[in-house]
């Protein structure tokens, strides 16, 4: 089997957890590193929590590296829950796993170099403000030819902002390395908030997550009920969305998923700041940049992300089938 070379660029967040959890639970994807961006919550606590993770699912071999902690451009805007700081020891213990002496952006490089060399590419599953990826791009510029793509969790169009009423927030935490991202030539997938809240999570899938004894599904089941994100007033029905974990799913099962190239774009400046746009319907001459994913299969998205997480480092026991999912 052919794997996928992934680099996770992450601001952990629970989302994110679930994203680097899926990641780790699927063979198909062969995960090089986490590297790490301040966001959800400072750098500091982003980094220790990106350990926790990968020390928690049982694979210290794959390195956190440590990224930027402010913006290319103005203050640093931290995510709604970044009050948490660190993830709570009685749902995600502590570890003395510690972050590789490498920064984010050289590991970003010299991976990219390397996938150039050896005549295939990298994948980068973007799921912070992006940071790190400008930087990597912007400082080293043959660094775009062994990137395949960047698959995005960010931005919104129909569904407005979650972080502002016109943004999203890992996009309005940076909207300038947006830019020089979507500006880069490096093949773009983006899943914006339209998509990500089609998929609402609700008690039977965290009771399911944990069906299997895995301490991640333990350990997600139990932050998504803490840290509770359901809307009904938003959304019209229970649940909750994992943003993040739909770049993970999308390299794994793109059927799932549905969408269109166009040309895509952000404002930088002013009240609006970090709101986007895309030319879903072809009313400019702007050269397509982006594939944008509009709907989601969200059945099979819930069951791929509970069934991998339901079985990731848990230990043999008879098999047992994972409930049925409903839209």
């Amino acid at each position: 089997m052919s794997r996928i070379s992934v680099i996770i660029d992450t601001d952990p967040g629970v989302d994110d957890a679930a994203a680097i959890m899926l990641a780790l639970g699927s063979p198909e994807i062969d995960l090089r590193g986490v590297t790490v961006v301040a966001g959800n919550v400072g750098l500091q606590a982003s980094v220790a929590n990106a350990c926790r993770i990968v020390a928690l699912a049982g694979r210290r071999d794959v390195p956190v590296l440590v990224g930027a902690a402010l913006p290319l451009v103005g203050k640093q805007a931290f995510g709604k829950y970044a009050h948490i700081g660190n993830f709570p020891d009685d749902l995600m213990p502590n570890t003395d796993y510690e972050p590789a002496t490498l920064s984010a952006v050289r590991f970003i490089a010299e991976q990219a170099r390397a996938a150039a060399a050896d005549g295939r590419g990298i994948t980068i599953c973007a799921i912070g403000p992006l940071t790190n990826i400008a930087l990597a791009l912007r400082l080293h510029p043959d660094v775009a030819r062994g990137i395949e793509s960047i698959v995005i969790m960010g931005g919104a169009f129909t569904a407005l902002g979650h972080r502002t009423p016109f943004a999203e927030y890992n996009i309005m935490a940076d909207p300038h390395a947006a830019e020089i991202v979507w500006g880069s030539g490096v093949p773009v997938v983006l899943l914006p908030l339209d998509v990500t809240l089609q998929a609402l999570f609700v008690e039977q899938d965290f009771a399911a997550m944990e069906a299997h004894g895995s301490p991640c599904g333990i350990a997600l089941a139990g932050l998504l009920r803490r840290f509770d994100r359901s809307d009904l007033k938003r959304y019209g029905r229970p649940g909750g969305p994992i943003h993040d974990a739909m770049t993970v799913a999308w390299l794994l099962q793109p059927e799932l998923f549905s969408g269109s190239h166009c040309a895509i774009g952000v404002t930088l400046y002013g009240p609006t700041a970090g709101q986007t746009w895309a030319d879903l319907h072809g009313k400019t001459e702007q050269r397509p940049n982006a594939c944008v994913m509009t709907h989601v299969d969200q059945a099979g998205y819930r069951r791929l992300v509970v069934e991998r997480i339901a079985r990731l480092g848990a230990t043999p026991r008879p098999t047992t089938p994972i409930r049925e999912f409903h839209a």
